[in-house]
């Protein structure tokens, strides 16, 4: 679709049979905008709400990118030349960055839609920094080498192996706006909290180290039907009415009811590890903590979320300064001036470091699904 006016900095074109089309280069991003930026730029359009103020009716919008997204609004009159906008579409925005309650929105002039394959998806899609590929292999390394019952290896290796749940991991992000929440952001988080269960259990023998493995691994399974893969990371009807808790257990049940070797007491105390990993009602836990492992799941869960959260507020935040106000722990963050690194004692390297490329080998999963 062509573009409202001309804009040689946003779009070139090219001659086809089918007439003109509009290659679209991103060069603006969310994250740069400034109060007083005049903008002409390809941004996703993930929500259009018409709404009416005093002098006619006007849309309220959310614009975004892969560094995050800003309110918009069109004001009438031009508000009327859009009798309809649908969400979910990308779109070329004209218009100026400007401040409102001491946050920066786009009053847009105008826009046009345009089609998927003229954008670039790199532009809008975050991603982990390192591929969701490369965490699925690191993690299902970690539990083939650190489980020492070949039952729950070979639980673990058929859960991960199932194709739909390995698809279905790959691209689903951590949570909808907190913590990890790109795609590839839910198996960062998952592989985190395995690490850090994984130390824990070397502190305290007397915890089982391979159940609490297995539930770290899947804590969090049912987030990647919980939460949409794509653009706007919204809810899912599943997600909303269900809740990734109780999703991820559904999803499991009939590889439990299939695993050899496995007691019921062993599958009772996994199911409620999953249960109670979120520690209390008030915080969507359908049971408190009972066990030992119970308890060193949640509180890993909830160290590498708020850590995460803590080093994305803090990232372009310079020493001895404070971050902008997080809302989802109520509170700023500060930033400390911390000394330089040059200890010179030798540093042991981390237990859970791996080494890619990665190979399998028959310890307990030769007669499983390849990952």
């Amino acid at each position: 679709m062509g573009c409202v006016r001309p804009c040689p900095d946003v779009c070139f074109s090219t001659q086809s049979q089918k007439g003109w089309q509009y290659v679209k280069k991103k060069t603006r991003f969310v994250s740069e905008l400034k109060s007083g930026d005049a903008v002409q730029d390809v941004f996703y359009l993930a929500e259009a709400r018409l709404g009416q103020a005093k002098n006619g009716p006007f849309w309220s919008l959310r614009i975004m990118d892969k560094t995050g997204e800003m309110p918009g609004r069109i004001w009438s009159p031009q508000s009327g030349q859009y009798r309809e906008l649908q969400s979910g579409l990308f779109v070329v925005v004209s218009g100026k960055a400007t401040n409102f309650n001491d946050q920066v929105q786009m009053i847009v002039d105008s826009l046009e839609t345009v089609d998927e394959s003229e954008v670039d998806m790199a532009d809008f899609l975050a991603m982990s920094d390192l591929p969701p590929e490369e965490l699925w292999v690191r993690l299902a390394e970690l539990l083939r080498r650190e489980i020492g019952s070949k039952s729950w290896r070979r639980f673990c290796a058929r859960v991960l192996g199932d194709d739909e749940i390995k698809a279905a991991l790959l691209w689903a992000p951590g949570a909808k706006s907190i913590h990890h929440a790109y795609a590839g952001g839910l198996l960062e988080h998952t592989l985190a909290v395995c690490q850090i269960c994984l130390e824990i259990s070397r502190l305290y023998p007397i915890l089982d180290r391979d159940c609490l493995l297995a539930a770290a691994a899947f804590h969090d399974l049912g987030k990647a039907w919980e939460l949409s893969s794509g653009l706007s990371r919204d809810y899912t009807n599943q997600g909303r009415l269900v809740g990734h808790v109780v999703m991820g257990l559904l999803v499991l049940n009939p590889f439990l009811e299939k695993a050899k070797g496995l007691s019921e007491d062993d599958i009772l105390h996994f199911k409620h590890l999953l249960l109670s990993h979120h520690g209390e009602y008030e915080f969507g836990a359908p049971r408190r903590p009972k066990t030992a492992e119970a308890w060193v799941l949640h509180l890993a869960d909830n160290m590498d979320a708020k850590l995460k959260t803590t080093e994305e507020a803090l990232n372009e935040v310079e020493p001895g300064h404070w971050s902008p106000y997080v809302r989802s722990m109520n509170r700023f963050l500060f930033q400390p001036v911390r000394p330089p690194k040059d200890d010179p004692r030798p540093r042991s390297k981390s237990t859970t470091q791996l080494t890619i490329p990665l190979s399998f080998n028959e310890d307990g999963l030769a007669d499983e699904p390849p990952f």
